[in-house]
Order: structure tokens, then sequence, then C-alpha cells
């Protein structure tokens, strides 16, 4: 018997290998996006200017107790010229996305420099631009108790300084509490001591800036000549610069930086298009559920909590006029709270939002998605068969466990086999095969859940639901999501 149990057994991983490798057709691995790191993790190699940098390991607590060690850029108060100055890379670019992760100290200053000319200016003035980093909610910059800002409005992080300001309207929008993850006055910036995740992109004369996950910054310099016909009536020489240096530029405070990466653009780039290879066809045999396009949108129903029709068991045994009725509530929020967003599936995580589900409910099923999140401790996961969860999460700052786990298992495997995950902000594939109660999960071509049986959260008593839909989940972060493609088996 135990040989004839192993056999089968063998039989069944065999199969999820050979669904792998039938799928090859698709890449299980997503092309090199590109990006070229900035920091070696060492010392300032391809970097120039300030004395007043340098490089310091860093610790973190995980949830799970274990401390992770990290590298990172650091301005020194104090050394050098007081802890200020510019530091450039070497390399000076045209269009570009810079991707980092950054820390403020409490009343913190600093920023961000785009195509600097002279490494020894003003960047703010003689750089295109300077895109502030601060500490929005600190007491110097924030009266907490008056409600009112002390900076002009193009003076907060991410703003293009004294041209373009940056969105303050972070305020009663986050759920289950996250509200206390930010520093206050409307900002996006998570409070000192915590990490950003930050993207920025330059094309032409145009600037996005995308901070945990929000678009805060969006302006073209072109409207402005620089000669002091900007918001901030200073003159701007450097406005028009097509190519310079990237740089931090200090003020004195200890501001820190990590897992920096450039990718650079042709010089024809579009805003609207930097990701041109972003959409893949559609592997034989699946069926289209997000490629890029709003009608896309039509293959999905939105998720309510109200009357927990979140839970499966509750829906099935809801009239159908109820079920109409909630599922009306639930697409509302889904129109308010899902959009296409730079040829992706975005997810703001705002309160009123909640999970995505597919049209049509599934039983054996084959699934491929790519995903990424946003902010630093980021949250999400996979339902299947309206059930949690493959989960998803920032596998290097949260709990030291890789993302794709079946992670409200309580009898059977709840973690995955190993890290696969990319850093934030990158992205991630998933490709999911579901048969019976059986799940296997493929991260990033890695295999990290190994035919393990997925149980019924909603009802521990009785197995995983033989049908029922797939969902996106809400946790309350910013989510985006790509190449969506499901078959049934």
């Amino acid at each position: 018997m135990k040989t004839l149990l192993s056999t089968l057994f063998s039989a069944v991983v065999f199969s999820a290998v050979v669904a792998q490798a039938a799928g090859s057709a698709y890449p299980a691995e997503l092309d090199d996006e590109g990006f070229v790191s900035l920091f070696n993790g060492k010392d300032l190699t391809g970097w120039v200017g300030s004395k007043s940098y340098g490089v310091e390991i860093c610790t973190n607590k995980l949830a799970n107790g274990t401390v992770s060690v990290f590298p990172v850029i650091a301005c020194q108060p104090g050394k050098g010229k007081g802890g200020g100055g510019n530091l450039c890379t070497e390399k000076e670019y045209e269009n570009f996305i810079l991707r980092f992760e950054f820390v403020m100290p409490p009343n913190g200053n600093n920023g961000l420099g785009i195509r600097i000319s002279d490494i020894n200016k003003d960047a703010a003035y003689w750089a295109m631009c300077e895109l502030q980093l601060l500490d929005d909610g600190g007491p110097s910059y924030y009266d907490k108790k008056a409600g009112k800002d002390k900076l002009k409005p193009y003076q907060y992080t991410g703003s293009i300084y004294g041209i373009v300001p940056s969105r303050r309207d972070n305020t009663g929008k986050q759920v289950w509490g996250k509200d206390r993850n930010f520093t206050g006055g409307g900002s996006y910036v998570r409070k000192p001591g915590m990490w950003n995740f930050e993207e920025v992109k330059v094309i032409g004369s145009e600037i996005e800036v995308y901070l945990n996950g929000y678009l805060i910054t969006k302006g073209d310099v072109s409207k402005f000549k620089g000669d002091g016909d900007t918001p901030d009536h200073r003159k701007h020489p450097g406005l028009h610069n097509k190519k310079g240096r990237i740089g931090w530029l200090g003020h004195g405070h200890h501001v820190m930086w990590r897992n920096i990466r450039v990718k650079e653009l042709p010089a024809d780039a579009k805003m609207g298009a930097v990701c041109p290879k972003q959409t893949m066809p559609c592997p034989a045999g699946f069926t289209t559920y997000f490629a890029g396009k709003e009608a896309d949108l039509a293959n999905w129903k939105g998720v309510t909590t109200e009357k927990k029709f979140d839970n499966p068991v509750v829906r099935q045994a809801a009239t159908p006029e109820q079920r109409a009725e909630m599922q009306a509530v639930a697409d509302k929020g889904m129109r308010e709270h899902w959009h296409v967003r730079n040829g992706n599936l975005f997810f703001d995580g705002y309160k009123g939002g909640y999970s995505l589900a597919t049209k049509r409910d599934y039983k054996d099923f084959e699934m491929w998605a790519d995903w990424r999140i946003m902010s630093i401790t980021g949250d999400s996961g996979l339902y299947l068969r309206g059930s949690p969860q493959v989960q998803i999460w920032d596998a290097h700052n949260q709990w030291g466990i890789g993302s794709g786990g079946l992670y409200n298992n309580k009898k059977n495997p709840s973690k995955a086999l190993k890290i696969a995950d990319k850093q934030v902000g990158d992205w991630n594939r998933f490709h999911v095969i579901m048969r019976g109660e059986k799940v296997t999960v493929w991260l990033n071509g890695e295999l990290v859940v190994d035919n393990v049986t997925l149980e019924n959260y909603w009802d521990r008593k009785r197995p995983i639901f033989p049908v029922e839909q797939i969902e996106l989940q809400c946790h309350g972060d910013p989510t985006e999501w790509r190449n969506i493609f499901i078959r049934e088996l």
C-alpha cells in the first residue's frame, strides 16, 4: 500500500510538473525589466560629489522575530560640510524610470535632483528640477494642532520644487488603521523610521512621481520658461536640461536610501507607453482576464463584505434577489477603487474598496498572473474558489517568508517553500494550478507550493468548495496586476 500511495503521489506531482512544462510556451519568469542597480552595497562607487554621504549597515526586526541586515546610502550629519551637499551619479541620464526606497528622520529634509548639470550648484534651480524629500508631517513643516501646512504646496515630498505641488489628500482614506503609518498633513510619506517606496518617471519634459503606490505628482515643465514664470517666481536656468546626473540633495539630515535602480528609456519614449513588453500574448487555450485594456474590466465583478457577502457560504444561501442587491453594492466599490493605470489593473486600497472576482466560477483551473506590491510591508493575495488564499506580501520586510503560500491553512502546509519574490515595486509572475483540493504554485519560475490541500477557511468542517470564483484580494494596500490568464482543466 505504501508503494501504491507513493506512486499515486508521484503521479500527481508529475502531472503538475507536466502542466508547468505544458505552459512553457508562456514564460515562467518575467523578462528582465531592464533596471540597473545604482548601489553596490559596499561603497559609493558610481557616485560623485559631497563627502557628507557614506554607506551604513542597518537592521530590521521582522514580524517573525528574525533580523534582516542590509546596507544603505546615508546622508550623515556632521560629516563633510555639515552633512549636506549633492551626491550624484557619475553617469548622466536622459529619459528613465528610477525606483528606490528611503527613510526619513523626524523633520528630515533632502531631495532628488533630476538632470543635474553642475553638482556644485543648487539642483532646485540649475538642474531640470528637485523632487522634494521631506518628513511632511514633521512639526517644522506642519502644524498638527491647527491642521495647517507651514510651507508652500510645491515644497512637500514629491513636488517639483517651486513648480508643481504634490498631492496632500491622504486623510481618512486608509483602511484597518493604516492611517497611522503616514506622517500626517495628508501626506503619502510614512512616519519617520518607516521605509517608503518611490518610483519616478522622467520622459522629455514630463515627470511622474509615485509614492508608496500612489501617483502624487504629474507635471510637464515645458509649460514654463524658467525665467521667473514658475509658481515660486524664481529663475530656473536648468529647467529644460535634456540630460544630466541623478542625485541626492542633502540638508544636514540623516536620510537613508536602499534598493536604488534605474531603467534608461529611449529618446522617443512616451510617458503612457514606457513598458512596451508589459503585455504578453494569451497562452493557447486560456481566456484573457486582463491584458491592459479598459474593456478587460468586463470580465470582473466586485466583492463586498456587507452582510458578509464575501463569504461563499452566505452568497450560496442567498436568494437571487439578495445576490443581485449585494452585487450592485460590490460593483459600485469596484468602479470606485479598481482602475486601469498605465496599462495595469490598479487597486487603490482605500476605504470602500474590496476584492475583485471573476464573473464566472471555476472548478479545476490553471492561472497565470503578474503582480506587484508598491509599499513596504504591502499585502494582497489570490482567493481560489472564493477561499483565502495564495499569499502575496513583502517577503523581504514583513515575515521573512515568501509569497505564494496557502496562508490560511492550519492542518496542511501554509508557508511557501522558498522566497522567490522580487523587491517591492518590481513585477512578479504567478503560475497556479488547482485540481480538486490540491494547489501547486510557481512564483517567478520557482516551485513554492507543491500539491498542497487548500483548506476551507469559511467552514473548516467542509472541504474546499468544488466550484467558485477566483478573486484578487484587498488588504488595504495599493497593488497592480497584469497578464491575467485562466483556463479550465
